[in-house]
């Protein structure tokens, strides 16, 4: 395998933890609901995908998990938020904190388990092709379903009926509200398939990213680094949250999440290409760059907050009530 196909296969993989947990956030901030608890969703997930993998052996089982305890989550912030009317920001960040506690209690046990490694099939007849096939069709079907996902998301926004009344509630619940439409229950379902999308997210850290079956490469060898099939305690390092970054700066726009999602990716696997080159670059500094990399784009877009304002949802984090 190529360098150059090698760093790329390497970027798709790193970035689509979080292209699936954006396409969730975008649909429940579409609709007004501000969850600041991925990052705590997105480590519930994975510990309790690791834990039901390890012990049955399925790894859709363990997906299936990840996504089911994303949910309660869900169902757990929403409760406080949508029921109770709390502040959304508050019950976000207590949501990740109990995220971050719980899963660092549940995986305690779990340390130094690994899963059974398998290696990526690919797309047959198109894994072949010199330098696309490795690049692009040499992928776990995961990386694929993203990309139906984030396609899904963009079609129900801007192309269903559906998608149009979930943008009307973002924008003026009280106006839906008084249409006849369940502001409510809409932002319930949203606020769901965002901790759904952060339950799987979490879960692909580790048992949905492996190896290439063929060849090592420069990037490519590094995988195993990056996505184990090791419990890690904090192992989403930050990704939740810049997930919630990624769809500020793609300003709620699916198709531009894709962009900044890869972005990440290929920066946080060109710190393994350059120590795989014998690049003497510091690696507490490598380690940095991804993170630096979307504080320096969200700088760049805060120089025009009129454009952050004509696309953000109007009642983003605001609280409804049908009783005013």
């Amino acid at each position: 395998m190529s360098i150059a196909a090698s760093i790329i296969a390497s970027t798709l993989n790193a970035g689509t933890p979080l292209l699936i947990a954006a396409a969730g956030i975008v649909i429940h901030e579409k609709s007004g609901v501000l969850n600041l608890g991925i990052e705590g969703i997105m480590l519930m997930g994975a510990v309790t995908g690791f834990t039901v993998t390890l012990s049955t052996g399925s790894f859709a089982l363990g997906f299936l998990a990840g996504a089911g305890v994303g949910i309660l989550l869900g169902l757990l912030f929403a409760f406080f938020t949508l029921g109770m009317h709390a502040n959304q920001y508050a019950a976000g960040l207590a949501l990740s904190l109990f995220g971050a506690g719980l899963s660092a209690f549940i995986g305690k046990p779990l340390q130094g388990q690994a899963l059974a490694e398998r290696s990526v099939s690919g797309i047959p007849g198109l894994e072949n092709i010199p330098f696309f096939g490795e690049a692009f069709f040499s992928q776990h079907i995961l990386v694929y379903g993203a990309w139906v996902l984030i396609a899904a998301v963009w079609y129900f926004l801007f192309r269903t009926r559906a998608g149009l009344v979930l943008r009307a509630v973002g924008e003026s619940p009280q106006s839906a509200f008084a249409l006849g439409y369940p502001v409510l229950r809409i932002r319930l379902f949203a606020v769901l398939f965002g901790a759904l999308c952060s339950g799987v997210a979490g879960g692909s850290l580790f048992f949905g990213f492996f190896p290439p079956k063929r060849g090592s490469g420069v990037a490519g060898a590094y995988l195993s680094l990056v996505y184990t099939p090791l419990w890690v305690e904090g192992m989403t390092a930050g990704r939740g949250w810049i997930a919630l970054a990624l769809v500020t700066f793609a300003t709620w726009r699916p198709l531009r999440v894709v962009v900044g999602a890869y972005l990440f990716g290929g920066v946080t696997m060109l710190q393994f290409a350059f120590q795989g080159m014998g690049i003497s670059i510091s690696p507490q500094f490598m380690a940095m760059t991804p993170y630096l990399a979307t504080i320096l784009v969200l700088v760049l877009i805060s120089r025009n907050p009129a454009w952050i304002r004509l696309n953000v949802p109007a009642s983003l984090g605001k609280p409804f009530s049908p009783k005013g």
